[in-house]
């Protein structure tokens, strides 16, 4: 505590054994202690009282669609890492399509971590993308850093991005596991979705019997067949049928290396709310019913569900049309998954050491950020101040995204992020920020 260059306090500090009164050492960007909350503050340490505000460790979001460069006017580094602190994220890992070019060479990596370089307002890091003819790419990429593989198993919606049929992940999977790898996948199956209705217009009763749940539980039942056979890592990203559960929890319990995600809207938002017209909910695969959503939280709450993320995809205004099936397909919810979360959260029983489990400590495991995700001695200083009992009604005007078309427009929500601290240097304050103080990250070898 003597060398102490910041100690900040508060009456309730969550930490990995729980919430406590606390006050927080901090000498170098990183966090060297965890102290009584009187302990004495060294003479010549900055310090900050939070008072009775929660000191939670900074989030960290691994399902980030930043598209920057080539489709910077739907989001891009500087919009995205404001919107991100703005709502006490501190680490994000943006995924690697929709941006051009995608993250599937190790050239195309190097141009995305220059232009994410002096634009990021927090820590970002990179996954790369497994497409059908880039297997000879994932090693090279993997010594060059990023932190897994990204694959769809049906169209991603995006000409540059293909997705891999049975054959070419079985291909995928058994390179990426010869190096340990992860892979992480969107699981819905083409075939099902072919065969499904496919009607179009503004109806969202037709979009959801578009993506049924049976293509989400038949990609995830094949995908589970291929990691049990190659003992590979995998993890089913922005998970929405709860039909799929049993068949992970059963994965789990051979062993199988499986983890799961799930996304804010689809804990938080129903089908049964949303009006026809409205592609502002549109989502692949979609939100669903309000039953679904019971079920996706009980597997929250029993560990079946790993880990809660955004899935930010945003796009133009001009792309969200009334019309389903040409809509873009993404949900922005990057600012405002804390609070979306923690509004729900509460309502079920749940208290914010669920909600730091499931958005920073796990997505940081995911992730293998051992310097990130917790508030304890050795990791980096990334904090957020929330005030969990105030209350704002989102005003899409008031958002740091780009494109300011939200699902979670005039809901009032619980959570207000006061600051945002990034390796013990603030920056976010009562939604005033600082020049760009992030760095790029990779995977720890």
């Amino acid at each position: 505590m003597s060398d102490a260059e910041l100690v900040v306090r508060s009456t309730r500090v969550i930490t990995p054994e729980g919430t406590r009164a606390a006050a927080v050492a901090v000498t170098g960007g990183k966090i060297t202690a965890v102290l009584p909350y009187d302990a004495q503050v060294p003479s010549g340490a900055r310090f900050e009282d939070f008072g009775d505000d929660v000191l939670l460790p900074g989030l960290v979001d691994t399902h980030v669609h930043v598209n920057d460069p080539g489709r910077t006017h739907w989001e891009g580094f500087w919009t995205a890492t404001r919107a991100a602190a703005a709502g006490g994220i501190t680490t994000l890992i943006d995924m690697p399509l929709n941006s051009l070019p995608p993250t599937t060479t190790v050239d195309n990596l190097r141009t995305k971590q220059e232009v994410a370089a002096t634009k990021a307002h927090m820590d970002v890091g990179f996954w790369g993308g497994a497409l059908p003819d880039n297997v000879k790419d994932l090693r090279p990429l993997h010594d060059a850093g990023v932190f897994g593989f990204k694959a769809f198993l049906s169209p991603s919606g995006v000409d540059e991005f293909p997705h891999l049929d049975q054959d070419q992940l079985a291909l995928s999977l058994a390179e990426i596991a010869g190096f340990d790898g992860l892979l992480i996948v969107h699981a819905e199956d083409p075939h099902h979705l072919e065969a499904a209705p496919q009607h179009g217009g503004p109806k969202y009763a037709d979009f959801l019997a578009s993506r049924p749940r049976d293509a989400e539980d038949t990609a995830i039942a094949g995908l589970i067949a291929q990691a049990k056979r190659l003992n590979a890592r995998v993890h089913v990203l922005h998970l929405s049928s709860s039909d799929a559960l049993p068949l992970i929890a059963a994965a789990k319990a051979e062993g199988v290396r499986i983890t799961v995600e799930t996304c804010p809207h689809y804990l938080t938002l129903t089908a049964e709310e949303v009006p026809d017209g409205a592609s502002e909910f549109k989502c692949c695969p979609p939100i669903r019913e309000s039953a679904n959503q019971d079920l996706l939280w009980q597997a929250l709450a029993d560990g079946t569900i790993d880990c809660v993320v955004t899935d930010h995809s945003p796009s133009t205004v001009d792309l969200k049309t009334d019309d389903f099936a040409t809509a873009w397909g993404g949900i922005s919810g990057l600012q405002l998954s804390l609070a979306a979360v923690w509004t729900e959260a509460r309502k079920r029983g749940h208290d914010l050491t669920d909600v730091v489990r499931w958005m920073s400590s796990r997505t940081a495991q995911l992730a293998g950020l051992d310097q990130k995700g917790a508030i304890e001695a050795g990791r980096d200083a990334d904090f957020a101040v929330l005030a969990p009992d105030e209350t704002f009604t989102v005003d899409p005007a008031a958002l740091q995204h780009r494109n300011r078309v939200t699902a979670y427009a005039g809901k009032t929500l619980s959570g207000v992020v006061k600051s945002t601290w990034l390796r013990g240097e603030r920056i976010v304050l009562d939604g005033e920020f600082t020049e760009p103080k992030g760095r790029l990250l990779t995977r720890t070898p």
